[in-house]
């Protein structure tokens, strides 16, 4: 019988490096350059290096619920103000760092799986709809999973648009 730690480190991979049903964040990420990662196509509102943004901030953000058992923490930061770019940091260096750094909340994610006590995947948070420390993980990781398809779309939009500007 597959085990809730189980299911959630499945799901973690699959947003962090496992190629399974869709392209994991890394093999997304791994030839966008500067350009195309900030780059908005028509009809979408984000860059890919937004999107990371947001990806970052929110299994961040879980991650330090996690760890503390505390989901009271004040948001001061509106889910819009997640996306935003740091415009002086806009350059190879600041890009890589941003990949990393999403790469990074993935692994420490895994790791805090791999290591917690299953008592604390059951357990319940009262000051957040009484809801299941695995049951968030799981919607953290699905919430992951759709914007990495965002960033997959775009990806391609990107990269047809450089091809078509050689033409």
């Amino acid at each position: 019988m597959t085990s809730v730690r189980e299911v959630l480190l499945d799901q973690l991979a699959a947003c962090h490096n496992d190629e399974s049903w869709f392209k994991s964040s890394k093999t997304i990420l791994e030839d966008i350059s500067v350009a195309e990662a900030i780059r908005k196509t028509e009809g979408n509102s984000s860059s890919i290096w937004e999107i990371a943004n947001h990806l970052i901030f929110w299994n961040e953000m879980w991650l330090r619920r996690f760890i503390n058992n505390d989901v009271i923490e004040e948001n001061k930061i509106g889910n819009d103000e997640t996306f935003e770019l740091d415009h002086t940091n806009i350059n190879e260096k600041g890009w890589n760092e941003t990949i990393q750094r999403l790469q990074n909340g993935f692994i420490e994610w895994r790791d805090m799986i791999s290591n917690c006590e299953e008592s604390k995947l059951e357990s319940r948070i009262p000051s957040y709809f009484n809801a299941q420390w695995w049951g968030v993980i799981s919607n953290l990781c699905i919430h992951n999973a759709y914007h990495i398809g965002q960033m997959m779309l775009l990806k391609k939009q990107v990269k047809q648009v450089k091809q078509i500007d050689f033409n």
